[in-house]
C-alpha cells in the first residue's frame, strides 16, 4: 500500500461561519464584528494588528495567504480618530474573504507593516503613506510611490487643498526630451536628443 501524506480539503466557509471560526481563535483581538454586503468585517486595536494578522496566516484552520488590498479611509472630524486603514485577506483554503478595519489617531497616525507576512503588502502600504501620510513601523522601503520626491503633503487627505501649490522642482533628466510626435507614436518611450548632428528624429 502507498504511503501517503494526509492532506487536508478546503472547505467554503460563508461569513457567519468564518466571524464563528474567528471569534474562537482571536476572541481576545476583536473589538468588534459584522457581516457588510455579504463579506465578514471585524475591527482589531492598532496595538494587537501585527499578532491578529500572524494568526489569520499562520493558523490552521484560516490559512488567509493572501493580502489583497490595504487602503485608508479620512474621516476628518467625523471620528474621533481621523483615519481608518481597511485590510482585505482571502483564505484560499477556505474560500472566503475578510475585512478588517483599525482605527488610526491623527497625533500618531502610525501601523506596524505588514511586509514580513505578506510580500504584497509593500507597494499597497508605500501608496497609503504617499496619499494619507500614514506611516508603517518596519516597513523595508517607505517612500513615495506616486507623488514625486518632493512633493509636500498627502493629496488624498481631506484637508489637502483643492489648487494646492507645489514647488519647483529641477528638470531630472534635461538630455532627454519628447515632442508632440514623439508622445503621439508612444507616451511611455523617451527620445534622446541628439547633439551636434544633422540627424532628426
Amino acid at each position: 500500500m502507498r504511503n501517503a501524506h494526509k492532506i487536508d480539503s478546503p472547505t467554503f466557509l460563508s461569513s457567519e461561519e468564518l466571524l464563528e471560526r474567528l471569534c474562537s481563535k482571536t476572541f481576545a483581538y476583536i473589538l468588534e464584528e459584522e457581516i457588510s454586503l455579504g463579506d465578514a468585517v471585524v475591527r482589531v486595536a492598532r496595538d494587537n494588528m501585527f499578532e491578529f494578522f500572524k494568526i489569520l496566516k499562520e493558523e490552521a484552520e484560516l490559512q488567509f495567504n493572501s493580502l489583497s488590498s490595504v487602503t485608508c479611509v479620512d474621516w476628518m472630524d467625523l471620528r474621533p480618530d481621523r483615519f481608518e486603514m481597511i485590510y482585505h485577506v482571502y483564505s484560499f483554503f477556505n474560500h472566503c474573504r475578510l475585512r478588517v478595519k483599525i482605527n488610526v489617531p491623527e497625533r500618531k497616525a502610525e501601523v506596524d507593516s505588514l511586509c514580513s507576512l505578506w510580500s504584497s503588502a509593500n507597494f499597497m502600504e508605500r501608496e497609503v503613506w504617499d496619499m494619507y501620510g500614514i506611516s508603517f513601523k518596519g516597513h523595508p522601503n517607505l517612500k513615495r510611490i506616486l507623488m514625486y520626491e518632493e512633493f509636500v503633503g498627502h493629496p488624498l487627505r481631506k484637508d489637502y487643498p483643492l489648487r494646492g501649490k507645489q514647488p519647483r522642482v529641477a528638470l531630472r533628466h534635461p538630455e532627454v526630451s519628447n515632442s508632440a510626435r514623439d508622445m503621439s507614436r508612444s507616451p511611455l518611450v523617451q527620445i534622446k536628443t541628439l547633439k551636434n548632428t544633422q540627424e532628426s528624429i
